[in-house]
């Protein structure tokens, strides 16, 4: 498989060790530059990315969100820059379909689509049904407010331009960081596009997130970053 140009694959994690290496060696397919952004793991999440030869980085442990700004500060020369969970429910194979609209100079910042690309974690219980009825919502505003089409706009797995990222002056500690990352790329007239990516279920353990703690947040959030 053929490595891409300058990119980077930052990886957010904490207590991960039963999947981490595996999601490392397959995002190693395409580049070498792999960045863990670690939130204070229990495990040897660390250990083992270094094993494999990832940079690791900690972040103060605030969330996925607080780990995300973290790696802005590392990623300082990378044209591209792919965010991917740690839990395996992104498929590292979809990386260069996610990142080809930037390098094809069309897009500034990509999301992998769920609703386009099929998830099996968005049904079952209490949360799921929050998460797939809040992120629709957001999205349908999104998309009214600045007139685009998106589908999916809660996503963690994206490509965005190394440049971009550093000028959205992100905020959140949580997953409500990706929303705010959407609402800047558009207040600041970048281009948005999206391309289908399945969602899988997490292979071991449980989310660190429980939806029904963390809504108000994420109506708070979306609210701040799009009328104010």
């Amino acid at each position: 498989m053929k490595f891409i140009e300058n990119l980077c694959v930052v990886i957010p994690a904490k207590d991960e060790e039963e999947c981490i290496g595996e999601i490392i060696e397959k995002c190693k397919k395409y580049t070498e530059n792999v960045l863990v952004v670690d939130g204070n793991s229990k495990d040897r999440t660390r250990e083992i990315a270094k094993e494999l030869g990832a940079r690791v980085v900690t972040d103060p442990g605030k969330g996925k969100g607080s780990g995300i700004r973290t790696s802005a500060d590392h990623v300082l020369d990378t044209d591209i820059v792919v965010f991917i969970d740690a839990d395996g429910s992104h498929d590292p194979d979809d990386i260069p379909r996610l990142v080809k609209p930037v390098q094809d100079g069309t897009a500034d910042h990509v999301t992998g689509s769920r609703l386009i690309g099929g998830s099996s974690e968005l049904h079952g219980g209490f949360d799921e049904f929050m998460r797939l009825a809040g992120s629709s919502f957001i999205t349908f505003c999104i998309n009214h407010h600045f007139k685009v089409q998106l589908s999916d706009s809660q996503n963690g797995f994206r490509a965005i331009r190394g440049a971009v990222l550093k000028d959205l002056g992100l905020e959140e500690n949580i997953t409500t960081i990706e929303q705010e990352m959407i609402i800047k790329t558009l207040k600041k007239k970048y281009i948005m596009a999206e391309v289908p990516a399945h969602e899988h279920r997490r292979k071991y353990g449980e989310s660190h997130i429980k939806m029904s703690k963390v809504f108000f947040r994420y109506v708070y959030s979306f609210i701040k970053y799009l009328y104010f």
